[in-house]
């Protein structure tokens, strides 16, 4: 898949989380796009340590004391410097200061229970013309209206989309564009674990990932951090084939660690007559539930 080296790391197996980020998208950069010429005596994947320190301006002594943990407290511009020689983003970016001003973490941090306002949750509910479904912070489906669960399998409460792009064999089949799916989904899950980097939770599903996936283990070595804001997504649907719908995304107030996704569809497209057949599969469904009930 052409991903880079396939180094297992959760978060960071000796604490040092900045260090093994800033080594992670080094190996990435092409040293010939950076203006290193390569002569054909490199050893290591990117750019070599010396060589990311004189784009950014900083001692090379230094930059190497940063990446093995040796100093953890650099300077916001020394940060900015490093960032801009990485060529991160803007939420990269975010990440490598959230990384820098972390506090030493402690360790078997239990997972805090993640659990859906009622209100909001009867608000998913009375939602039957979009799909709608609330994530955790490690993409476990936390609640989901009808249409959504007929829209995508992986969209039902109790099950982790993680699992299903990565581990259930419908996952490939499902998503049109698989690949992208998945990098955007480790991507976020990297977002996510910035600010709890010791969660038991995060720990055994990046563990049980990583030996069950050598896609997920490639792409969670690549460090890359993305929260997707709004985005389109293609499903091959059990129901009524392929359908393409636009998301955006709202983040909950009364748990930040909390989405909200809801999906539309163009207005006048055959996207938009599928997804009222999907409604209308979703209606019977729950009106069968009642009537059995």
């Amino acid at each position: 898949m052409g991903l880079g080296r396939g180094k297992l790391a959760v978060m960071s197996s000796d604490d040092n989380a900045l260090g093994e980020f800033l080594r992670a998208r080094r190996e990435l950069l092409d040293p010939q796009e950076a203006g290193f010429p390569d002569f054909g005596r490199r050893r290591v994947p990117g750019l070599r340590r010396e060589e990311l320190a004189l784009l950014a301006g900083v001692s090379s002594p230094y930059y190497t004391r940063l990446e093995q943990g040796r100093d953890r407290h650099p300077s916001p511009q020394i940060l900015e410097a490093i960032g801009r020689a990485l060529g991160l983003d803007e939420q990269a970016m975010a990440h490598l200061h959230r990384l820098a001003q972390a506090p030493p973490p402690s360790r078997n941090q239990p997972s805090r229970v993640e659990e859906v306002p009622a209100g909001i949750q009867f608000l998913l509910d009375t939602w039957t013309a979009q799909p709608a479904v609330i994530v955790g912070r490690w993409r476990d489906v936390l609640a989901a209206n009808r249409l959504a669960q007929v829209l995508n399998p992986g969209f039902v409460p109790g099950r982790n989309l993680l699992h299903h792009v990565f581990l259930d064999p419908e996952g490939r089949e499902y998503y049109l564009d698989w690949e992208e799916v998945a990098e955007g989904a480790v991507a976020g899950l990297r977002a996510s674990a910035g600010a709890e980097p010791d969660d038991l939770r995060l720990a055994g599903l990046v563990g049980e990932l990583s030996v069950k996936s050598e896609d997920f283990r490639q792409m969670w070595a690549r460090h890359d951090v993305r929260a997707r804001i709004t985005g389109r997504k293609r499903y091959n649907n059990p129901f009524i084939g392929p359908i393409t719908l636009d998301y955006e995304t709202f983040t909950v107030n009364a748990d930040p660690g909390q989405t909200m996704f809801v999906f539309r569809a163009e207005p006048g497209s055959s996207d938009e007559h599928s997804l009222l057949l999907l409604a209308r599969i979703a209606a019977g469904q729950q009106s069968r539930e009642a009537e059995d009930g």
